[in-house]
């Protein structure tokens, strides 16, 4: 675990983690039951951005479970009506209401996070697409993005604009250019 990052609070059974927290070195954390050092039984993922993951895990596989994100909105597979085609409303909204005229909400966090000049808001943290990193939101780091991430995150998430760049900054992946 120390070259991993990551920690465990728990027992141990024949050397092995049997049940506690174990933390990834990403700050997601699992509480719950394990065997043989592999999550087994009833427990939950905690995620950094306050969503959580809760399961029932046979040999470090999550058999069945439910995930809910930050804001308090349960993902459901069948019938998931949110966000999509018909209805492009942020769970915020749908709560809340839709903001009066001239209000936009660009995100479901209103207002939007401030993103550092030359980055993009990936929901999980920031990314530099020089650098290619992904930060977490308090600037610890959590991955080099591979290509395929850094053309999803450059085609797709809300940026800031840098004087020069060429980068427009639009949260619209039909007015941002396609520079990459």
């Amino acid at each position: 675990m120390d070259f991993t990052g990551s920690s465990y609070k728990g027992c141990f059974k024949n050397g092995r983690m049997d049940g506690g927290e174990y933390t990834f070195a990403t700050g997601t954390k699992y509480v719950g039951e394990m065997k043989d050092g592999m999550f087994h039984g009833k427990g939950v993922l905690f995620f950094p951005n306050g969503s959580k993951y809760e399961a029932w895990w046979e040999n470090g596989i999550a058999k069945q479970g439910s995930f809910t994100f930050a804001d308090g909105l349960q993902y459901q597979e069948n019938n998931w009506d949110y966000c999509d085609g018909n209805d492009r409303r942020y769970y915020t909204e749908r709560c809340n209401g839709v903001r009066p005229a001239g209000e936009s909400q660009i995100t479901n966090l209103h207002p939007p996070r401030t993103i550092p000049d030359g980055c993009y808001d990936c929901e999980d943290g920031f990314y530099d697409r020089v650098t290619r990193v992904i930060t977490s939101y308090s600037g610890r780091f959590l991955r080099n993005a591979d290509d395929s991430e850094h053309e999803w995150i450059v085609r797709t998430c809300r940026n800031e604009v840098v004087a020069g760049s060429g980068s427009s900054g639009s949260s619209d992946p039909a007015t941002r250019s396609e520079e990459s």
